[in-house]
């Protein structure tokens, strides 16, 4: 892609991103419901796992990610010289701030605000939930966000790029590290296993796919991943289900964790997005460049998130219910920043 977004309007939601957090309400519902009239079934589910890895759950997060990774450019890296302030900008919020400032905000709020309110045995489950929540940025919903603010077309390929570069070293040492500070055990092996299976590999299918399709030109690949944009989409509701299926008794019993749990995700969005569109104001970067650094510095990857938690500590654990919650709140949330971020246009490009 050569030409900017910026040349046109931004084009509405799809119907699918546009209803995310009631396609996510009614997964609940539906889960919940499922969970209690056949609680053997999911049972039977759970116990399908290798080395840890639920295979139904393995098999569903690659029908979703694949398509999102096939959209990644890494041709398109050579922009990095032209933004740079941006590109820097955004790996400082995304690997150097926000896993941190959501590991802090999860301290303060799970571990002591709202511990009275929440169950004290999952505690450290929402922490790490929370935290695999902020230590993967977001790879597909991203290029929605940055259609929506005229973002520079090239710089954000360029930046799901190597957000995705980095992922691949990163994501398990950062993970590591938070949940070592935060006292909760780290099983490496499943992490490393859980970074080969959701990123690594379904990187390297997805860009194989790519490179395959593109052999036979661009429209090529945009009508394969319009064609496998709704199985994505029900590999994701289908994994919701089966996770609130086993999250149903303690939703039922605790509605209230989900609220609680909601806040320090929403603020480290909207913190995370405001030091991000702040700092590319102070060092000079075009509007359109600053905009899609804000969004992307916000955003999370939020089913690989929901992926490491199952593997990590289980489809009932408090991390699974915490990373879940994060797909509720995003769309909301994130088009909040959009509005801010397009309506404030004129003051950013003004002269101070």
């Amino acid at each position: 892609m050569s030409a900017t977004v910026a040349d046109s309007a931004p084009p509405a939601l799809g119907v699918f991103e546009r209803g995310l957090t009631l396609w996510v309400a009614a997964c609940i519902v539906v889960g919940v419901l499922f969970g209690r009239l056949a609680p053997g079934a999911f049972r039977a589910l759970a116990a399908l796992e290798v080395a840890q890895i639920n295979l139904p759950v393995g098999a569903l997060i690659w029908v979703m990610i694949v398509p999102m990774l096939m959209r990644v450019d890494f041709g398109a890296l050579g922009a990095v010289r032209r933004h740079w302030r941006g590109f820097g900008v955004t790996l400082f919020v995304n690997w150097a701030v926000k896993p941190f400032s959501m590991a802090a905000l999860g301290w303060l709020f799970v571990r002591h605000l709202f511990a009275p309110w929440l169950p004290a045995e999952q505690l450290d489950s929402y922490i790490a939930g929370l935290i695999l929540l902020a230590a993967a940025p977001c790879t597909a919903m991203v290029f929605v966000w940055s259609r929506l603010v005229r973002g520079e077309a090239n710089f954000t390929l360029a930046q799901v790029a190597l957000n995705d570069t980095v992922m691949v070293f990163a994501f398990a040492p950062i993970v590591a590290l938070l949940l070592g500070v935060a006292a909760i055990r780290v099983p490496w092996a499943t992490l490393l296993l859980s970074v080969t299976l959701y990123i690594v590999l379904p990187l390297a299918l997805a860009q194989a796919l790519r490179a395959r399709l593109l052999r036979r030109g661009p429209a090529a690949l945009e009508a394969s991943l319009r064609r496998m944009q709704p199985w994505s989409l029900v590999a994701l509701l289908a994994t919701l289900v089966l996770l609130f299926g086993f999250q149903g008794e303690a939703i039922v019993r605790q509605p209230r964790v989900i609220a609680l749990l909601a806040v320090p995700i929403a603020l480290q969005v909207v913190f995370n997005a405001t030091l991000a569109y702040g700092l590319n104001r102070w060092l000079g970067e075009a509007h359109c460049v600053a905009g899609p650094s804000a969004l992307i510095g916000a955003s999370n990857f939020f089913e690989l998130a929901v992926a490491a938690a199952i593997s990590l500590f289980g489809f009932a654990s408090g991390a699974a219910l915490a990373t879940v919650v994060g797909v509720l709140i995003e769309v909301p949330v994130m088009l909040a920043v959009v509005a801010v971020v397009n309506r404030s246009r004129r003051w950013y490009e003004a002269v101070a």
